[in-house]
């Protein structure tokens, strides 16, 4: 694979997922990351797995002034040099109805999968070069909601609106801001939501029966959604600004009425 010129970018929600998706794909092209997460060790074995081009620090993006706090670190190691992307990947998954969803976990849902987003932005837009971008991850459950994850599917929706608004903003400044929307993702979280969902059978048999709801027939790897998120920040995307791009391998392209076999 062809190298590009170092970069510097930023990754919050850098150890697990997705995230972790982007700060390999990132670090296989030569960027220098800063990959934001709360949980610790997983950071320690990301960059000793790595190298000395991720740069952990511990963060929970739901706190605005850690993140603030981050972004001053940054900027300190950038010196005169600038930030070139910012990749929005933190984000908890949690249940419930309108009706029966706490206070607590709602609260929870929109200080770290809006709010998190919304301050890490405020953080590091600032520090982005003329030509950097945004990438935020959000989720096909911004177009079309499963059952009982009503503060979550809120929450992704959001998304889409402050990514067109940022694009607006900040396109007299050079900067690019877009969305990825996933699908089903092999990914810790999503394996976590099979246990819990499972009935009792494994977590591969949960996860490969969504994979089928999928036209393609299988839940995308990270690297795969991490690929996208790498080209939206590259020169080929460069007159792409206020998108939200489908990585659902057609999950939201179908209709769920199957025609009977006697009329196909």
């Amino acid at each position: 694979m062809s190298q590009e010129p170092l970069r510097t970018v930023v990754v919050t929600g850098g150890a697990a997922g997705i995230g972790r998706g982007a700060v390999e794909r990132f670090v296989q092209a030569g960027a220098r990351v800063f990959a934001l997460d709360r949980d610790a060790d997983a950071l320690a074995a990301l960059a000793t797995e790595l190298g000395g081009q991720v740069v952990p620090l511990v963060v929970d993006v739901g706190d605005r002034d850690a993140l603030a706090g981050a972004a001053r670190q940054v900027a300190a190691a950038l010196g005169d040099d600038s930030l070139s992307a910012l990749v929005c990947a933190a984000g908890v998954q949690r249940y419930g109805t309108v009706t029966d969803t706490s206070y607590q976990v709602y609260d929870e849902v929109m200080a770290v999968n809006v709010g998190g987003v919304f301050f890490a932005c405020q953080a590091f837009v600032p520090l982005l070069s003329r030509g950097g971008s945004v990438v935020v991850v959000a989720s096909v459950q911004a177009y079309a909601a499963q059952h009982g994850v009503a503060a979550y599917a809120m929450g992704k929706g959001a998304l889409l609106s402050l990514v067109r608004a940022m694009a607006v903003d900040h396109a007299a400044d050079g900067i690019r801001v877009n969305a990825v929307c996933p699908g089903s993702v092999d990914t810790p979280m999503l394996r976590t939501s099979a246990a819990e969902f499972g009935g009792g059978r494994s977590t591969d048999e949960v996860v490969a029966e969504w994979g089928r709801s999928h036209p393609l027939g299988r839940v995308a790897t990270p690297q795969e959604v991490a690929d996208v998120i790498h080209f939206l920040t590259s020169p080929p995307a460069a007159f792409v600004t206020g998108a939200d791009v489908k990585v659902d391998g057609g999950l939201t392209a179908g209709l769920a009425v199957v025609l009977p076999e006697e009329a196909k």
